[in-house]
């Protein structure tokens, strides 16, 4: 296949890019800088924002897998969550644009979403999983930070702009994606691994609130399908079956690194520490409870479906790096 894979670049990208490459696939990068990439991958730039000669890659592709979108590793400050909403709102417009005026429009569109989407569970007081059927929207829970909702308002915007685009012909999936575990530095799994390998890896405001979270390789997984599947369109949830509760967690990768000791932290030390690495907490406390149903219903199969076996691979992959 001829895949374009706009905001390809990045962690989640690279893993995806290098998968489909070594499979045999055309793969063309977009991104804001020059780079040089692996062999057999293509690079255009872009910016994000407006149409350009990179809207060539688009016209004749059989695929685009847009990733685009600034990092949620961050303060959620006005700006940078401003600068969350654009990039997503603005990337995922131009490039329905670019497919409706192709030519050759690619018969399916991937366009990356989030687990953040749904309501925390734990405010909710009922902690049941949310599916792309029965699974509650949020942003109306009580007693949940504002920016938390205006990551939610960032989640459907995102999706909306793809609802929206003129692109008939094009097959169009959302992929609402849990945290993607792989052992690549700089990561979401690195960051909490270095913490547990310190021991400060233990529960986080009582260690209740749901993780929801997906192995780099059924991301890829998943993503091969929903490819090749011409028959499957809309929302899909890219979350392992098991989410686990953040106690046990951060316990199965304390005992994957041969590590005992987890100190707790409160809310308010949770919130020292995160200003400090210039992150949020909304990734340690809100509540996401997320289950695969569409993708189970279909017939994929997950790899790693269980935390603690995933943990295990993830840390063996990481010391042998």
């Amino acid at each position: 296949m001829k895949i374009v894979i706009p905001g390809g670049t990045g962690q989640v990208g690279g893993l995806l890019r290098r998968a489909l490459a070594a499979r045999g696939d055309e793969v063309t990068v977009l991104s804001r800088r020059p780079r040089t990439l692996e062999d057999g991958v293509h690079h255009v730039v872009w910016d994000g924002r407006t149409l350009g000669a990179w809207a060539d890659e688009v016209d004749g592709a059989d695929a685009v897998v847009n990733l685009a979108g600034r990092t949620v590793s961050c303060r959620y400050t006005d700006t940078n969550l401003r600068q969350m909403m654009d990039s997503r709102v603005d990337s995922t417009r131009v490039v329905g644009e670019a497919i409706a005026r192709a030519q050759r429009p690619p018969s399916t569109w991937l366009q990356m979403s989030t687990a953040t989407l749904y309501a925390d569970s734990r405010s909710r007081g009922d902690d049941l999983p949310h599916d792309e059927v029965d699974g509650v929207v949020g942003g109306e829970e009580p007693d949940v930070p504002l920016y938390w909702e205006y990551s939610v308002r960032i989640a459907r915007r995102w999706e909306q702009t793809q609802a929206e685009a003129a692109t008939p012909t094009t097959r169009r999936v959302a992929l609402r994606t849990a945290m993607v575990m792989t052992p690549d530095r700089g990561g979401v799994f690195d960051y909490l691994s270095w913490m547990a390998r310190l021991g400060l890896g233990g529960p986080v405001d009582g260690g209740r609130q749901y993780v929801s979270w997906i192995h780099g390789e059924d991301f890829v997984r998943a993503v091969e399908f929903l490819l090749q599947r011409e028959d499957l369109d809309g929302p899909f949830n890219l979350a392992a079956p098991g989410p686990v509760a953040q106690a046990e967690f951060t316990r199965s990768l304390r005992r994957a690194w041969g590590r005992r000791l987890g100190l707790p932290a409160t809310r308010l030390m949770a919130e020292v520490g995160a200003f400090a690495l210039r992150t949020d907490t909304e990734l340690l406390l809100k509540s996401r409870r997320v289950v695969p149903t569409r993708l189970l219903q279909e017939g994929f199969t997950f790899t790693h479906p269980a935390w603690s076996a995933a943990a295990g691979d993830l840390v063996a992959s990481a010391r042998r790096r």
